[in-house]
């Protein structure tokens, strides 16, 4: 019986749950860029003034200017059922496809295969961010709130001044910042560092699939291509150097570094020794899966398991392997 992985989450919708209408509606869809932040940072301000403190006449054009831009954006894009990060969360990401899902055909009916090789592998770091849940998990664990305030992208690495960066200019960022609300004025902050991980594929463009399904009239059938989720470029290639460069600093700190990926992503590592406690742990790993729920149009989110590593039994997971011995690697040698 062939495998081969397939579109799994389509801007937000179980792929396979799809009409063949719906299929061909979205293979034609164009992603746009969404609404630019200066643009919605400054509309919600004066949404904000107007409903407040009322608003100058130059401010009242530009608020109708972007209302209307605003108004376009959604007639022309899709939103994004995940994105928590905006107010108007429009999809970004190229072609709309949020997750892969392995897939088999028997007669005739394209059906996930069964176990957890026919889990969602998310695409989209935003697949992650559904109703905030993983970040009110892990305030919970971490800051003891359930709601810490998310500060995005924040600068970690300042440059010593090289041929393509002045001194002092950020060139490196840690994913998300969570931190605990505190009413006391001037009080230390308590935070939170947040790295996701999505997946990356391999093989050929999606862009196959979409011209298939407007070829076929939106019919579900076996992919038109192979593809695949890379975990090497994912994990040892990607994550790895960013754990290796933060996680000493945050461990100097006295911070815990949180790392978001789903249940396939982390099964695809080798395997990890876990520290005794929290408090003898460098990293803490939020493992995700996303659930189908009866009268639910999505996926849903959930947390499946928690696992406390240091950084070096980390870095051996996501190597993933065991080196040989050296007469084996010389027997290799010679084999070439």
């Amino acid at each position: 019986m062939t495998e081969q992985f397939h579109i799994g989450e389509w801007y937000g919708r179980p792929f396979l749950e799809l009409s063949n209408e719906e299929r061909l509606e979205m293979a034609n869809h164009t992603v746009g860029s969404g609404m630019p932040k200066v643009d919605a940072d400054r509309l919600v301000a004066l949404r904000l003034k107007a409903s407040t403190k009322g608003l100058s006449t130059a401010e009242q054009r530009r608020l109708e200017t972007l209302e209307n831009m605003l108004a376009r954006k959604f007639k022309s894009e899709r939103v994004c059922p995940f994105r928590t990060d905006t107010p108007f969360p429009f999809c970004t990401k190229k072609g709309g496809v949020c997750s892969l899902q392995l897939v088999s055909q028997t007669n005739d009916k394209v059906a996930p295969v069964k176990g957890g090789r026919g889990e969602l592998r998310a695409l989209c770091p935003y697949r992650f961010h559904q109703d905030d849940m993983v970040f009110k998990h892990i305030g919970k664990t971490l800051l003891d709130d359930i709601a810490p305030r998310k500060i995005g992208e924040v600068g970690f690495l300042a440059s010593s001044g090289n041929l393509d960066s002045e001194p002092g200019e950020d060139v490196g960022k840690i994913d998300m910042i969570l931190v605990k609300e505190n009413d006391q004025k001037d009080a230390p902050i308590s935070w939170a560092a947040v790295e996701i991980q999505a997946v990356y594929f391999s093989g050929r463009e999606m862009s196959l699939e979409f011209k298939n399904l407007k070829e076929n009239g939106g019919q579900l059938t076996m992919p038109a291509a192979k593809r695949r989720p890379d975990y090497r470029s994912s994990g040892p290639k990607r994550l790895m150097p960013q754990l290796q460069i933060k996680v000493p600093t945050l461990r100097r700190w006295g911070k815990k570094m949180a790392v978001v990926v789903d249940r396939p992503f982390f099964h695809s590592m080798g395997e990890m020794r876990t520290a005794s406690d929290v408090s003898n742990a460098d990293i803490i790993w939020f493992i995700v899966d996303f659930k189908k729920v009866e009268h639910e149009q999505y996926y849903q989110i959930q947390i499946v398991d928690e696992v406390v590593t240091t950084l070096e039994s980390s870095i051996e997971g996501l190597t993933g392997g065991i080196p040989v011995s050296l007469k084996e690697f010389e027997n290799r040698i010679l084999g070439k």
